[in-house]
């Protein structure tokens, strides 16, 4: 059986290509399980600093695979399957290293899940971001409508919700769902977006990511607790340090994540 998914490590990127082009990179068991734990390990590995997702083939990912779904024929293990599914999320979200979904081809139904759940999304002008569930009677899943809402007006993700909308390109970048439209290779120019992140401070970097996940679930006092015992940490670190040096010096910094 050919991998569901392929991985490779170089120059701080980690990236995960979805393998199943002959699917459309649809979410079967087996893509589900190999890439949580490429994401976890990824994730732990020092040597990443980004990690980059994309799919071979035709598109990104199509979402759910409809033939792995036909088979369960009970509802645990529908819900079993759906658990793992909806875990890449939490992952994605929770995962201290930025991820940067590069999209060509359909990111639809859970695919769209993953992208939106990304921190970041480098498109093609081939891309498109799909929400057929109401064609097949179901609701959006992985998250999908709380991450949608939280990037578009409601009404707009309610009206995109019913009428299963095909969102093309421009419309996404025009919401902002897209950080950033390629005209060349998509690969490497989201490789170069990640550039950003790579020479940036790892350690601040990190508690950006996830302070403004968890933004929305905290009120305002609690944040700003937060924000005062991040800081007075960061404000400790040897990267401060080098960070003023660099300032004062006209140089760039080069932050070592201590």
């Amino acid at each position: 059986m050919a991998e569901a998914i392929k991985i490779s490590i170089q120059n701080g990127i980690g990236a995960i290509s979805f393998s199943r082009p002959e699917k459309l990179n649809s979410l079967s068991t087996d893509l589900v399980e190999s890439l949580t734990e490429a994401m976890l390990s990824l994730d732990k590995n020092a040597e990443v600093k980004v990690v980059l997702l994309s799919g071979e083939g035709k598109s990104y990912c199509a979402g759910g695979d409809l033939e792995t779904i036909m088979q369960f024929t009970k509802p645990d293990e529908i819900a079993n399957y759906l658990q793992k599914a909806i875990n890449l999320t939490r992952i994605i979200l929770n995962m201290e290293k930025y991820v940067i979904s590069a999209v060509h081809g359909y990111a639809a139904g859970a695919g769209f899940s993953l992208a939106l759940a990304s921190d970041f999304i480098v498109a093609d002008r081939s891309a498109k971001f799909g929400l057929s569930f109401v064609n097949l009677g179901v609701i959006p899943d992985l998250g999908l409508m709380k991450l949608l809402s939280e990037r578009v007006p409601m009404a707009i993700a309610k009206e995109w919700i019913v009428s299963g909308k095909i969102v093309g390109m421009e419309e996404a970048k025009n919401w902002g769902i897209v950080n950033k439209v390629v005209e060349g290779d998509l690969l490497q120019e989201a490789s170069e977006f990640a550039q950003v992140i790579l020479k940036g401070p790892p350690v601040s970097n990190k508690y950006v990511k996830k302070m403004l996940n968890h933004s929305v679930q905290l009120p305002w006092e609690a944040f700003l607790e937060q924000e005062i015992m991040v800081q007075a940490h960061l404000l400790a670190t040897e990267d401060i340090q080098e960070g003023l040096n660099a300032f004062l010096e006209k140089r760039a910094p080069e932050f070592k994540g201590i």
